[in-house]
C-alpha cells in the first residue's frame, strides 16, 4: 500500500517484527498505548476504533484535546440514527490515524496529546434529562482545560455544549456550517434539532452579529440577525471568499464550530437524517475548515452522522476528516511546523 513505508513494520521498514514486538507493542493501542502522542503500530482494518486510535481515558491530565461522543437523536424531526454517530465516526476515523496530516506537512497525534473520552452516558428513556446531562459532561472537560471535540448525535446537542462552554468562555460567536438555520421557532423547551440556536442566542450564549451561519438552503421568515451565506452564494463567490466574511464577522471573539454534516450536498454525505441538496463538496468543506486558524476557536462538534444511510462510509470519514483537520489547526496553533509535499 502507498505510504507503508514510514509506518512501523510497513513495507520498507526494518524494525524487528518477532513474536515479542507483536505481543507487547501492537494492535489495540486505545488500551495499551503508553503515553498520549504518536501513532504506533495499528492494522486500520483491525482493534480498538477509539478516535484516531487514541487513548480510552478519562485521566485528562497533560491532555490538549479530548474527542467525545453525544450519542443523542430524539430531537431530530427526520430519519432518526444520529445515536450511532459516534460510533461511525471512530470508525472511519481509523485511516487517518495511519499517516501524517495531509495537506499541514506535520503529524497531530505528535504534536498534541488527544484522548478518546468515552461517550455522554444518559438515560434514553428520560430524554428531558439531555440538557442536564451534556452540560454536566462537557462541564467536566472544559474545566481540565482541554479542547473539547464532540460527535453527535443529533444537532440538538450543540445547545447544551454552548450552555457549558459559555459558562466558561462568556458570550461566543458561532461559526455553523449547515443546510438549515436552525432558528425556527422555540419555546424555550422543545427538544428540537431546528430551534436550538434561536433559544442559544436569546439566552445570551451566542452573539448572532458576530456569528455566520455557511451553507445554508432552506427559508426561513428572519435571520435573526445571523450572517448567512447560503450555499448558491457560497458556490458563486468561492471558499476564499466565505474565509474573509467569517473573520470580519467573527473578529477576535472567542468562537464555537459546529458542522451539520448536512451542509455537505447529499452526493459527499448521504448517512444524514435531513439531506438537502445543493450543498458544499467535501473538498470546500475541508477547505474552509483549514483556513479558521486565525480565529479563536473554543470548541467543536460535528453532528448529524447517521451511519446506517451510508455509503461506504463516506459521511462518517468526511465527518472524521474535518475533525481531524480541526486537531491540525489547534497543532499549528501550538507551533507545529509544516513541511509542504507538492503542489497544494
Amino acid at each position: 500500500m502507498s505510504g507503508m513505508g514510514d509506518r512501523p513494520g510497513g513495507h520498507g521498514d526494518s524494525t524487528e517484527r518477532g513474536p515479542d514486538a507483536v505481543g507487547t507493542t501492537a494492535g489495540d493501542l486505545a488500551f495499551r498505548r503508553q503515553g498520549l502522542k504518536g501513532r504506533g503500530d495499528e492494522n486500520t482494518f483491525a482493534g480498538a476504533t477509539s478516535f484516531l486510535r487514541r487513548n480510552y481515558t478519562r485521566d485528562l491530565t497533560g491532555v490538549d484535546a479530548v474527542v467525545t461522543g453525544i450519542p443523542f437523536d430524539a430531537a431530530t424531526s427526520n430519519r432518526p440514527g444520529a445515536r450511532f454517530g459516534p460510533r461511525g465516526i471512530r470508525e472511519a476515523s481509523a485511516g487517518l490515524a495511519e499517516l501524517a496530516g495531509y495537506p499541514v506537512g506535520f503529524d497531530p497525534l505528535d504534536e498534541l496529546a488527544i484522548v478518546d473520552y468515552g461517550d455522554c452516558h444518559f438515560d434514553y428513556g428520560h430524554p428531558g434529562e439531555i440538557v442536564e446531562r451534556v452540560e454536566a459532561h462537557a462541564e467536566v472537560i472544559l474545566r481540565s482545560g482541554a479542547t473539547m471535540i464532540s460527535l453527535g448525535g443529533d444537532h440538538f446537542v450543540t445547545y447544551p455544549l454552548l450552555r457549558a462552554h459559555a459558562a466558561t468562555y462568556g458570550p461566543l460567536a458561532l461559526i455553523h456550517f449547515d443546510a438549515h438555520c436552525d432558528t425556527w421557532a422555540d419555546d424555550g423547551e422543545r427538544l428540537d434539532h431546528g430551534s436550538m440556536f434561536l433559544r442559544a442566542a436569546n439566552e445570551g450564549l451566542i452573539d448572532p452579529a458576530r456569528s455566520v451561519q455557511i451553507g445554508i438552503r432552506t427559508p426561513n421568515a428572519t435571520d435573526h440577525g445571523f450572517t448567512i451565506l447560503g450555499a448558491p452564494w457560497v458556490h458563486r463567490e468561492g471558499i476564499p471568499a466565505v474565509l474573509e466574511v467569517i473573520r470580519e464577522t467573527v473578529g477576535e471573539r472567542r468562537a464555537y464550530l459546529t458542522f451539520d454534516i448536512d451542509c455537505l450536498d447529499p452526493a459527499f454525505a448521504p448517512g444524514t437524517g435531513t439531506p438537502v441538496v445543493g450543498g458544499l463538496s467535501t473538498a470546500q468543506a475541508l477547505e474552509a475548515i483549514r483556513g479558521l486558524g486565525a480565529l479563536d476557536i473554543v470548541g467543536m462538534d460535528v453532528v448529524e452522522v447517521a451511519p446506517q444511510y451510508d455509503t461506504a462510509q463516506i459521511t462518517a470519514l468526511a465527518a472524521a476528516t474535518l475533525v481531524h483537520d480541526f486537531l491540525c489547526l489547534l497543532a499549528a496553533a501550538r507551533g507545529a511546523t509544516s513541511t509542504p509535499y507538492g503542489r497544494q
